[in-house]
């Protein structure tokens, strides 16, 4: 299964497939850094899904311009029917991995937001993507990560373990999704000079909202 179609199809239902499966968590983790955000001007979101915290992004600061990327056609028909009128919003339906980010509408960056998205690759396809965001990433920009993640105590630990299977293997069938264990993102851009400044846990720590600051001088 081509995983854009796969994504496609679960456009319409994603919301309360992530409601029954995790509540309200999944969108607390989003919005936790809005307040963070404020004085932001140019924003990349990469695979928001069905737009919910795009939505929020902008109804809270309506001067933002934001360039949204996703593979996925009917995620982003999702996202631009939520949206306020007026929003400052360019939508491109476009693979992260394929997408020359320094053309894209709004370089360079001073806000780049990955909600849940980073886990769909591998540590070399991060790797690959980071390469064009660096480049495309404004001086002193902020990166917001939302993700999950194995917890490091028992039995939380554990039970993390399984329910990260069954959402790789849930979304395998359902997306055509290849990726099958998390990767150490925080590694990949650690190595190319990003700095974490803050962390958040939820749910014993399954969930975690971080940002990322990186010094670009140009």
């Amino acid at each position: 299964m081509n995983t854009r179609s796969g994504f496609d199809r679960l456009a319409r239902v994603y919301r309360w497939m992530e409601y029954f499966s995790f509540g309200s968590y999944l969108q607390k983790c989003r919005v936790f850094r809005l307040g963070e955000m404020a004085s932001r001007r140019r924003a990349l979101i990469y695979g928001d899904g069905d737009g919910r915290f795009l939505s929020e992004l902008v109804r809270r600061f309506p001067q933002i311009e934001v360039t949204a990327v996703d593979a996925s056609r009917e995620m982003l028909h999702q996202a631009a029917h939520r949206l306020p009128s007026g929003a400052h919003v360019r939508v491109i339906q476009a693979d992260a991995l394929e997408c020359n980010v320094e053309d894209l509408p709004g370089s360079p960056f001073d806000l780049i937001i990955t909600h849940f998205f980073l886990d769909c690759f591998s540590e070399a396809e991060i790797a690959s993507l980071l390469s064009h965001l660096n480049a495309a990433a404004a001086e002193h920009a902020l990166w917001v990560v939302s993700e999950f993640a194995v917890p490091w105590r028992n039995p939380a630990r554990l039970a993390g373990k399984l329910i990260i299977r069954a959402l790789y293997l849930g979304f395998g069938l359902l997306t055509g999704l290849r990726t099958r264990q998390l990767p150490d993102y925080g590694s990949v851009m650690q190595q190319t000079g990003w700095i974490l400044e803050g962390r958040r846990e939820w749910l014993s720590g399954l969930l975690v909202s971080e940002y990322w600051r990186k010094e670009i001088y140009r």
